[in-house]
């Protein structure tokens, strides 16, 4: 599926004359020939009734230009209608590169996330997914270069991958090896042989994500709302069944996990099936198509709980600090205390009842008669 009509303005505007020190081939500019040989894009890798106005589910066209030193590069451009789906066909395309040769996903270097090749760079940022070739060399430098300019003026968009590619298992590493999808499509042309998957409906924004774990392969399908993943659970289901009794080829173990319908196929066993499908948990976002209803009880909420933080901390602290003044002033009365009792035991040692120091040097002093001495228990006042 290309454009057979001239480019239209706005595919004209994604090639500028000139970025850096590289410039435009006049005259060039093609429908997306590489693309189309490659099987891409189809018809089926789009969502569908994505843009039912336009004749075309995307803007794209490929032209050449010319580096300082003679490189010649090829510059492929599509933009879809949204992020995922130009997630999707980033995923496919990068599959069928690394098929010939072998390349590195990488996140954040040029563009959202990119692949690198011997000469070639692939990448995508917000809606639009880009591939920059040099055709003169092996020389990765200034496709590197053309590719990192090019990416600077598109639109970034969310900035980020599907989110439903951080629900599968240990996805830092699949995803390296991910295949998106926003139609039947890519799914189709990744597990072969599966007359199941015609059962899933994409209606409705539904996206998919499969990746390899050993000989398993896994597949998370997201359905947006709970009617469309129970209406596509029940035919699932009975699709399974039919399967089974026909004896055809079926996924070794299926699982309805939330919103997800997730399958897995060419499993060893249905025990290490089902022990992948435990891996996968349904997080749940709520999305408003308008305002929130509940945006004020949620800042109140808020306003709450943050108050009641800040009190309980003033009283923690006040406390704390109540505490650590009684207990040095309690210290320090105590060694006072203790001081002067110590001076008071020293003075009544060494003076009579008049405070004047008496010493009997020379034992002229009469001592005092015991006998004399009135008893405590004889104390009458």
């Amino acid at each position: 599926m290309v454009q057979a009509h001239p480019p239209s303005p706005e595919v004209v505007k994604l090639f500028p004359v000139e970025l850096g020190t590289f410039r435009n081939q006049q005259l060039s500019m093609r429908p997306l020939v590489s693309l189309a040989k490659q099987g891409i894009p189809q018809p089926d890798y789009f969502a569908p009734n994505a843009n039912p106005t336009s004749a075309s589910p995307f803007l794209g066209a490929e032209d050449e230009y010319l580096s300082a030193n003679g490189d010649k590069l090829l510059v492929e451009i599509l933009r879809a209608q949204n992020d995922s789906t130009a997630y999707s066909l980033f995923t496919v395309v990068t599959r069928k590169m690394r098929e010939g040769e072998s390349g590195d996903l990488k996140i954040g270097d040029v563009g959202t996330a990119s692949v690198v090749t011997a000469r070639s760079v692939t990448f995508f940022k917000g809606t639009t997914l880009a591939r920059i070739t040099n055709e003169s060399s092996r020389n990765l430098d200034p496709a590197l270069e053309l590719a990192r300019l090019f990416a600077a003026t598109f639109d970034q968009g969310e900035n980020d991958i599907p989110v439903l590619i951080k629900h599968l298992p240990d996805w830092e590493t699949a995803q390296k090896r991910a295949i998106y999808a926003v139609n039947i499509g890519p799914l189709r042309n990744s597990i072969s042989n599966q007359s199941v998957l015609n059962e899933l409906s994409f209606e409705g924004g539904t996206e998919a994500v499969t990746a390899n774990y050993g000989l398993s392969q896994l597949v998370i399908v997201e359905f947006t709302t709970p009617q469309f993943a129970g209406d596509n659970d029940r035919r699932i289901v009975a699709k399974i069944q039919e399967l089974k009794t026909q004896s055809q080829p079926g996924p070794t173990a299926y699982r309805r996990v939330g919103n997800y319908s997730v399958f897995v196929f060419n499993a060893p066993d249905e025990k290490t099936a089902n022990e992948l499908i435990d891996q996968v948990k349904y997080e749940q976002v709520v999305q408003w198509l308008g305002d929130d209803p509940y945006l004020y009880e949620r800042i109140q909420r808020y306003f709450v709980q943050k108050t009641a933080g800040v009190v309980i901390a003033v009283l923690e602290s006040s406390g704390l600090s109540l505490l650590f003044c009684l207990s040095v002033g309690g210290l320090f009365g105590a060694l006072l205390f203790r001081r002067r009792r110590a001076r008071q035991r020293g003075a009544e040692a060494y003076s009579d009842a008049g405070g004047m120091v008496r010493l009997n040097l020379d034992e002229i002093s009469e001592g005092s008669d015991a006998s004399r001495l009135l008893q405590g228990s004889n104390k009458r006042g």
